[in-house]
């Protein structure tokens, strides 16, 4: 379950998705033996993948003084005010150059003008400042304000990195790890460190995954559930779940049935249907949780209305009463609002 793809509904193999436990009611399958709580890997997303949107570079400079306090509290047209203030004063302050880029890059307080943005940032690249040449590497990669060119994208992403932009190292390893080679994908790995050292949530989750796979690192599943674990805390929905994941089997980490029903509650309520399933499961096997078959329902419900239905929690919800059903859907209703 990789950085871009927690969110949709996609849910785990016929396969993979067993019954959260041995119990009388619902003994495990046979081929369930280890982990009974699985999740579907998925590819990383590229920033050639269609309508990606990779970290965003932070294009602003606590230098910008006046003008970035504008920005962080939103007052845009004040910050648009105040960088060009700064640039009159002198004209080659790249913070502020940057921070106009920004400003047309979002359309914020300012008509939103990718051309114009390109050509701020350039200025201010021009003048080494390294989170305009991370925004001109996204931005030629995805031909905002001006043609695409994959391979200056990547020039500008390298030398962004190059200078510890912690948002370039992120998007340049998931373009090297499209590649496919075996060099790129180490390299992929230590560009990901970098990320993750700068705390950049989903770095650290998809390094997780590289060492819980043994992609580019050597496989190793306790530093694999420290970095989601890190990514987690960071506020990253991939990160909550596949740490979730670990905790219950007890997979790289000292194996914990209530935590990790609190960080699948947690995602649960963040809208992730993945997490939502297997909540579901959890209160209907009173595992991590005290069995609760109208909770069970609702989040099962909820998890169903955005694509990921269970058949072993259908067969095994089926003695509500018409009154615990009709709580059931009401529940599910309003977490359905809860993305």
């Amino acid at each position: 379950m990789f950085a871009a793809a927690t969110a949709d509904a996609q849910g785990p193999s016929p396969a993979t998705a067993v019954a959260p436990g041995a119990t009388t009611q619902a003994p495990l399958p046979k081929t369930a033996t280890k982990e009974i709580f699985t999740a579907p890997l998925k590819e990383l997303p590229t920033p050639y993948t269609p309508g990606f949107i990779g970290a965003r570079p932070r294009t602003t400079n606590k230098d910008a003084d006046i003008a970035f306090g504008a920005y962080q509290r939103g007052q845009y047209t004040t910050a648009f005010r105040e960088a060009t203030k700064r640039l009159t004063a002198n004209p080659k302050d790249a913070a502020a150059m940057t921070l106009l880029g920004e400003l047309y890059n979002q359309g914020l307080g300012v008509k939103q003008d990718p051309v114009k943005a390109a050509e701020w940032y350039r200025l201010a690249a021009a003048q080494g400042d390294v989170n305009a040449m991370a925004s001109l590497g996204l931005m030629s990669i995805d031909g905002r304000g001006g043609p695409k060119d994959l391979k200056a994208g990547r020039k500008w992403l390298e030398q962004a990195s190059a200078k510890g932009d912690a948002t370039a190292s992120y998007n340049l390893a998931l373009i090297l790890l499209g590649t496919g080679k075996d060099d790129d994908q180490a390299r992929a790995a230590t560009l990901f460190q970098k990320a993750a050292d700068g705390e950049i949530s989903a770095a650290q989750h998809d390094l997780g995954v590289l060492y819980l796979q043994g992609r580019g690192v050597p496989k190793d599943p306790a530093k694999a559930a420290d970095l989601f674990r890190r990514a987690a805390d960071n506020g990253d929905l991939a990160g909550e779940v596949e740490f979730a994941i670990l905790l219950f089997n007890g997979t790289g980490v000292a194996k914990d049935e209530g935590r990790a029903a609190r960080y699948f509650l947690h995602a649960a309520s963040r809208g992730n249907a993945i997490a939502q399933n297997r909540v579901a499961r959890l209160y209907a096997s009173g595992r991590g949780l005290p069995k609760n078959t109208v909770e069970a329902a609702a989040w099962n419900l909820a998890a169903a209305a955005q694509g990921l239905s269970d058949d072993w929690l259908d067969q095994n919800l089926t003695d509500l009463t018409p009154d615990e059903r009709k709580r059931a859907e009401q529940m599910a209703s309003e977490r359905a609002n809860l993305k």
